[in-house]
């Protein structure tokens, strides 16, 4: 075991993943080292400070896990008195009026109309799926099968459209079987009647950073390896060779992969065609995650965040209310929320781009444009992954492909799973338990992350 604490690794990427790694690597006694081309570590996890506005770069970010020993890892990292305790309160803008979120949970807020459309729509799937129907593999069917035509077109169609700008059609439903949980029959009617009922009470309470937005988490990682991390260091080639790999000029026993995997691919020498081929194709979603500054007179109402489905609203399909999260996230008398905007290939974002999404918003109820006193916008190329048709076969092949080679390629876009933060960290402890068995055996050409 001796041998195996000198083996030296090299971790690409230095997101929360590829900290996590770094940071029980190192406690294991392993020589870790963490390239990372940008000057700031972090990944999709950083944050800023805009004329006063704390604010996250990609989407909004929470302290929260379904797995004790995770979220218990997280709070340690942020740290018992950088934190934040919160009940979450998220809802839905539809039309002129506010429902619950999950939308199925807060069908009683919406018209009669509209409530005979979900609750119809929804009996009629129920009855389809009990004699037998099978699951369709397209999502736009998938959402029909699931949770009727009324459920559909009040709600999951346009917003579902709005966020991954596609013809839901093309998409594979593989993505969502299993990771949306069902809706009670008994939760429905009681909604439909107007007797009140939460969904997702596993996401009732979460945390949030006093100080330093999300990429305090990050931070905190970070704070126990930063000798181990070599910033402002891009890849340019991944070699295998007869004892190990190459990576740049440098050798090492084993590389962990945490880069999206069109990047990789890039400066992956020997990478077949076939594989190369299947990796051009895993497109992401790009994100524009812009900060609205405002003055304020009085407390924003206590939302967490909302989601916003239809075009009139503008083209942010979520908002965070952001400094309802820390009451240091934004000057005092002021306010602050995140717009989130995808998009495919490329948008220009201009000062008019910006006052046509604050337009939206004000449409939506949100705000006064004339109100706002800051705002910016973040790019993320990466951040949600394409999941159309062809993605299940495709990144199996290329996993099956990668985990054969000897490589470890892991995190959101290093293995194209779709992951939130906390599930980032649960894979990297994974990665770490297998890297303690595998030193043991001498051998590294498999990778079990089913």
């Amino acid at each position: 075991m001796e041998g195996s604490r000198a083996l030296k690794i090299a971790i690409l990427g230095a997101g929360v993943t590829g900290l996590t790694l770094a940071q029980l690597l190192d406690a294991d006694g392993f020589d870790v080292h963490v390239l990372e081309k940008s000057p700031v570590a972090g990944g999709l996890c950083k944050s800023s400070v805009i004329d006063g506005f704390t604010c996250d770069h990609a989407g909004g970010h929470i302290v929260f896990s379904k797995d004790p020993t995770v979220l218990a890892w997280m709070k340690e990292q942020v740290g018992a008195t950088n934190l934040v305790e919160k009940d979450r309160n998220t809802k839905i803008r539809w039309h002129d009026r506010w429902v619950p979120y999950p939308f199925e949970n807060g069908i009683g807020h919406l018209t009669a109309e509209a409530r005979f459309d979900c609750l119809k729509g929804y009996l009629e799937s129920v009855k389809r799926r009990e004699s037998g129907e099978p699951c369709p593999e397209d999502f736009a069917s998938w959402i029909d099968w699931k949770m009727g035509t009324g459920f559909a077109s009040h709600f999951m169609v346009p917003y579902n459209e709005k966020i991954w700008t596609c013809d839901l059609s093309q998409m594979s439903s593989a993505w969502v079987a299993g990771r949306v949980p069902d809706a009670p029959l008994d939760d429905i009617l009681k909604a439909a009647v107007g007797i009140d009922t939460q969904g997702y009470k596993h996401q009732a309470r979460f945390w949030f950073p006093l100080e330093g937005g999300f990429q305090a988490l990050t931070d905190g990682i970070l704070a126990k390896v930063r000798d181990h991390v070599r910033l402002s260091t891009p890849v340019q080639i991944v070699q295998k060779t007869r004892d190990g790999w190459r990576v740049n000029d440098e050798d090492f026993d084993l590389v962990v992969n945490t880069v999206p995997l069109p990047e990789l691919a890039k400066v992956f020498e020997g990478l077949p065609a076939d594989v190369a081929e299947d990796i051009q194709q895993l497109q992401p979603i790009s994100l524009i995650n812009v900060l609205l500054g405002f003055k304020t007179d009085e407390a924003l109402e206590d939302l967490s965040w909302i989601y916003l489905p239809f075009e009139d609203q503008g083209p942010a399909n979520r908002v965070t209310y952001f400094s309802n999260y820390s009451p240091r996230n934004a000057p005092q008398g002021h306010g602050s929320f995140m717009a989130e905007v995808t998009y495919r290939g490329h948008l220009e974002v201009d000062s008019t781009w910006i006052d046509d999404l604050a337009r939206g918003l004000e449409h939506a109820g949100l705000l006064r444009r004339s109100d706002l006193v800051a705002t910016q916008h973040f790019r993320s190329r990466y951040a949600y992954i394409d999941q159309d048709r062809g993605f299940p076969e495709r990144i199996q092949r290329v996993r099956k492909w990668m985990d054969g080679s000897g490589i470890y390629t892991v995190g959101r876009f290093g293995r194209y799973e779709y992951h939130n933060s906390d599930q980032c960290i649960s894979r990297a402890m994974e990665v770490r338990e297998q890297i303690a068995q595998m030193a043991g055996s001498g051998s590294f050409q498999a990778l079990d992350l089913a």
